[in-house]
């Protein structure tokens, strides 16, 4: 008999989660200042358009947790992945707190919330699929992207041997292979692409003018994104 317990911990770390975005000072970025090189307009750094993605992913998750509690709570299918999706919402909660006080340790988190992610999508179940499998793709797609952003943005901002673009390169490059690694063998969760092409998207468009090399390279590793994306839903 499955013990329904975790299924309620994975509502109550959603809900949490999700009202955390309500924390006053909220989250629209890091501050230029709290970098030791301002980042006033990094190349890493998507147009503001693609953040609107979080309402998308608030929405699914919530209503992933509810059909979970009350209609899923004792099957053995979902149970797999609450373990992973518990341990990236429940710190998650706390990110943008840690966030407005220190982009290191936001990153550290970052990474931290989308491994978990990364493991919980490895762990849905082909059933379901809509209801469980596509809102922690979108997730744990998402969540990729901004782990690479926050890694370009802390090269860039502390000086670390290159600059913003080069920064920028690496991040989509880490982007690109972090991606590639989870769809290619998973092969079932074209959320995950989908989210992870958004996020290129938004820095295509952040750097169609400013910055063509960035947005070349972000728009190459879009169409391989999207090339797994396919094979994935198909």
């Amino acid at each position: 008999m499955i013990d329904p317990v975790k299924a309620v911990l994975v509502f109550v770390a959603t809900v949490f989660f999700v009202a955390s975005a309500l924390m006053p000072g909220g989250f629209s970025g890091f501050e230029p200042s709290q970098f030791p090189i301002p980042q006033d307009h990094p190349p890493v750094q998507p147009a503001g358009y693609a953040f609107a993605i979080w309402s998308v992913i608030y929405v699914w998750l919530v209503i992933s947790a509810g059909f979970g509690l009350f209609r899923r709570a004792r099957d053995g299918a979902w149970e797999r992945c609450r373990l992973p999706l518990i341990l990236s919402l429940a710190p998650g909660a706390a990110w943008i707190g840690v966030a407005q006080l220190s982009p290191v340790w936001a990153s550290l988190l970052l990474w931290w919330m989308a491994a978990m992610a990364i493991w919980a999508l490895v762990e849905t179940p082909l059933i379901d699929r809509w209801w469980l499998q596509a809102p922690v793709g979108l997730y744990a797609g998402w969540l990729t992207a901004a782990s690479w952003v926050s890694v370009g943005l802390l090269g860039a901002g502390h000086g670390i041997v290159f600059g913003e673009t080069a920064w920028a390169l690496i991040a989509l490059l880490g982007a690109l292979a972090t991606g590639a690694a989870v769809l290619f063998p998973l092969d079932r969760a074209p959320a995950y692409g989908v989210a992870l092409i958004w996020g290129l998207g938004g820095i295509v468009v952040a750097n169609l003018f400013s910055a063509p090399l960035v947005a070349i390279a972000a728009l190459a590793g879009a169409v391989v994104i999207g090339f797994l994306t396919v094979r994935a839903a198909t």
